[in-house]
């Protein structure tokens, strides 16, 4: 069962484009895997047509070997677009073998720790708590979330005195407390706006009265001992890792003690292959792992199995966009996602049929400028 070849398609996930993967082994198997849109998406079938050639005829079974191949034949670190690309390769062969074993990928890492996987609902906004309570009660009704992680900011960052959007996000927080069950857990994404670290100390000091769920990415993730500093000055725990791109940037991270849990993103790292091995650092360092995760039902599915087979997993991130070509994505019950015990690879189906059209989308982000007229960060 050799590699054969590989497709790409150029799709959307809701508003944001995504190419995804088909890789065909000889034998007619198909494994699936999408790609994480750092920005340029259209550089993606040319960077996997190149992958392609270097992968061509070696056994599909044997993952970590092209993985590692892939990651060597760069001869220099890997960036962003490269790493996202080795990720869906990998991803493809864990289906690929899975398929080829009849057993669900999570089988082929050893076995499930658990029996499914918990969620939280990604709101990416700061909206009113009225707002607020009317969507967080339709996802509690109707998928069991209880978990929800928004933005802190209810107003432009770089164009307020910090005093005063740090004041209004512990106000704010305090309101959807008294809106919300004491039980749910609610999180804050600063999204690596700021550059100081005292600012993000005191965004956790605002939200510390109120015990958030974490504070995620508050500062820029370049210099890693002002992660040390930081949490260590904070009384609320420090999420961060989806800006973090292999196990040494992670064991540098852990090495601070710059972070209570990390957040990896499975797409951005290299794949479930490399994404095993930060779980055993983390592991080791006693940090638990909440994935990255703002993509779709392929992305989604690969973070299933591995959390099913990953002891220190935490909680999932989890975004409801519906796509077009998977008509059977993992959806939350009881604000879980249950494992398919009955499928094989990563348990869901690509309709071919609506991937027969480009269905693309133009997206860029817009860096913000500050009053001065000097860009910041985003």
């Amino acid at each position: 069962m050799r590699i054969e070849r590989l497709t790409t398609y150029l799709q959307r996930v809701g508003d944001r484009p995504r190419v995804l993967l088909r890789l065909t082994t000889d034998d007619g198997i198909d494994g699936w895997a999408e790609v994480y849109n750092h920005g340029p998406d259209l550089a993606y079938p040319a960077i996997l047509e190149y992958l392609a050639d270097q992968i061509s005829g070696i056994d599909a079974t044997r993952v970590g070997f092209v993985n590692q191949l892939l990651h060597q034949s760069a001869r220099f670190p890997q960036g962003a677009l490269g790493l996202a690309a080795i990720a869906a390769v990998d991803h493809a062969l864990w289906d690929v073998a899975a398929k080829a074993a009849g057993v669900p990928v999570y089988q082929l890492l050893g076995g499930r720790v658990r029996d499914r996987v918990r969620v939280y609902a990604g709101l990416y906004s700061a909206p009113d708590v009225r707002d607020l309570v009317d969507r967080t009660a339709q996802l509690h009704e109707e998928q069991g979330i209880d978990a929800f992680k928004l933005s802190p900011y209810r107003r432009d960052v770089h164009r307020s005195r910090f005093g005063l959007v740090a004041r209004e996000l512990g106000e704010w927080f305090g309101e959807i407390r008294q809106a919300h069950p004491e039980e749910w857990e609610f999180a804050f994404d600063a999204h690596g706006c700021l550059w100081e670290p005292r600012q993000a100390v005191a965004l956790a000091a605002a939200l510390a009265p109120h015990d958030p769920l974490f504070l995620e990415e508050p500062i820029r993730p370049e210099y890693l001992p002002a992660w040390g500093r930081i949490r260590s000055e904070m009384a609320v725990p420090l999420a961060t890792g989806e800006s973090l791109y292999s196990p040494s940037e992670f064991l540098g991270l852990l090495s601070v003690q710059g972070a209570d849990i990390i957040q990896p993103d499975i797409c951005v790292v290299g794949g479930l292959t490399q994404m095993r091995k930060i779980a055993v650092l983390a592991e080791a360092h006693d940090v638990p792992v909440a994935p990255h995760n703002p993509l779709g039902p392929l992305a989604t599915a690969a973070n299933v199995h591995f959390a099913a087979a990953t002891w220190n997993f935490s909680i999932l991130e989890y975004k409801p966009d519906e796509v077009s070509w998977c008509h059977d994505p993992y959806l939350p019950t009881d604000g879980h996602l249950e494992l398919r015990e009955d499928r094989p690879g990563w348990g869901i189906e690509i309709d071919e049929s609506a991937l027969e059209r480009d269905d693309w989308v133009h997206w860029e982000r817009r860096v913000p400028v500050r009053k001065d007229g000097s860009t910041a960060w985003m």
